[in-house]
């Protein structure tokens, strides 16, 4: 066998490299300091400096600093001639405009996405779907979702057993003897999710396929959340509202059967409480009814309810505070949503301590989709090419 000869032609990012003359800890130090998007910069500047930056421990290290100050994470879609994503990610404690980081989108897409996880976010349009980090504006795309009808859900992971992200998909498949069972429509509780699949980021695999052993339905218009290596959403199993689980290691699937409560059962939506997977809802009468899974084994449940401060204390009149999640502090959020600039407020059910926060820059535009997650941990991390 022929040896492959070196070429003896200096790499152009040595040259004259002063990171070489520094110590391996300080240039770490230095770039633990630095927003991720000035770390994606440097990372093309030196050879040495872009084989600290990919080392998976440091991308630990700089995921655990940044847990320590979670972010609200803006998401916002500008319409129009310009199609645009722009993500703006600011200081929970702090939130003042910090820059933002915008990506050019297809114009035939409007992507939703799911929390993030780690500092990576997925969104999806139909069969079309993203992942990327809106820290520094890396996206790459998934191969399409295998699929012949358009209820889907998408939940983004990460399993931390195997050190990888991956993305769940389910999609309820009609079929034309849905229709119609002795001339009558076959109710819509009836109907399961028959198609389940994994892809994992950045394996030279596309999305496979597996099984459930819980024939159910996942709710439409539910989103996921992930937690400790499992995912989470509401679905109808054996007629039943419940609680599915899916852990990211084994791929497999459980069920939690919910309490018997038909409005959590029908507009429930899933939030993380104190560690704890919880379910919540905001009754006619404002209060926020919480049902927080104790004991997943045993099923067991508890549930309190939280009443909210007046609006009128913050617009000098009654407004309907709407419930929006519920932050790693405990606080809980709430806003208007005829309230520029963007404004909500954060409400400790302990202490009945109130703070306001205003997030300026986002206007009112019909052709603007704005989501906001919270408790937005950045990463540095380079995004693999999935094939």
């Amino acid at each position: 066998m022929k040896r492959v000869k070196r070429s003896k032609q200096p790499d152009e990012r040595n040259v004259n490299d002063p990171f070489t003359n520094l110590a391996n800890d300080m240039i770490i130090e230095i770039l633990m300091k630095l927003p991720p998007r000035s770390i994606a910069r440097l990372r093309f500047g030196s050879e040495y400096v872009s084989s600290i930056i990919l080392d998976k421990k440091f991308i630990q290290w700089y995921i655990t600093r940044s847990s320590t100050q979670p972010r609200y994470l803006i998401s916002l879609y500008r319409g129009g001639d310009m199609q645009m994503q722009h993500f703006q990610s600011l200081s929970q404690d702090h939130p003042y405009n910090q820059g933002m980081v915008s990506y050019k989108m297809d114009p035939e897409l409007l992507y939703e996405f799911t929390p993030p996880v780690r500092g990576l976010i997925c969104g999806r349009d139909f069969n079309k779907m993203i992942v990327g980090n809106p820290s520094t504006g890396q996206f790459v795309s998934l191969p399409r979702v295998k699929t012949r009808r358009q209820d889907i859900l998408s939940v983004f992971g990460y399993d931390p057993v195997n050190d990888v992200y991956k993305v769940l998909c389910m999609t309820v498949v009609l079929k034309r003897s849905h229709m119609s069972r002795n001339g009558n429509a076959v109710p819509w509780e009836d109907i399961v999710s028959e198609e389940h699949q994994v892809i994992t980021l950045g394996v030279k695999e596309k999305w496979r396929m597996i099984e459930c052993k819980y024939p159910h339905r996942h709710n439409s218009g539910c989103k996921g959340i992930y937690k400790d290596g499992f995912m989470y959403y509401l679905a109808t199993y054996q007629k039943k509202g419940s609680l599915m689980s899916f852990d990211l290691s084994s791929e497999e699937f459980n069920v939690t059967k919910l309490p018997e409560d038909q409005m959590l059962q029908q507009y429930g939506e899933l939030v993380n409480h104190a560690g704890k997977i919880t379910i919540a809802h905001q009754a006619y009468n404002r209060n926020v009814d919480l049902w927080v899974l104790e004991d997943a084994n045993k099923e067991v449940w508890s549930n309190f309810f939280v009443v909210p401060p007046l609006s009128i204390d913050f617009f000098g009149r009654f407004r309907d505070l709407v419930f929006m999640g519920i932050l790693g502090t405990g606080e809980m959020i709430f806003a208007s949503r005829s309230s520029p600039p963007f404004f909500f407020v954060c409400f400790d059910p302990k202490s009945k301590k109130v703070r306001e926060t205003a997030i300026h820059g986002i206007g009112r535009d019909s052709r603007h989709n704005i989501q906001i997650f919270f408790d937005h941990v950045e990463t540095c991390m380079v995004l693999p090419k999935v094939c």
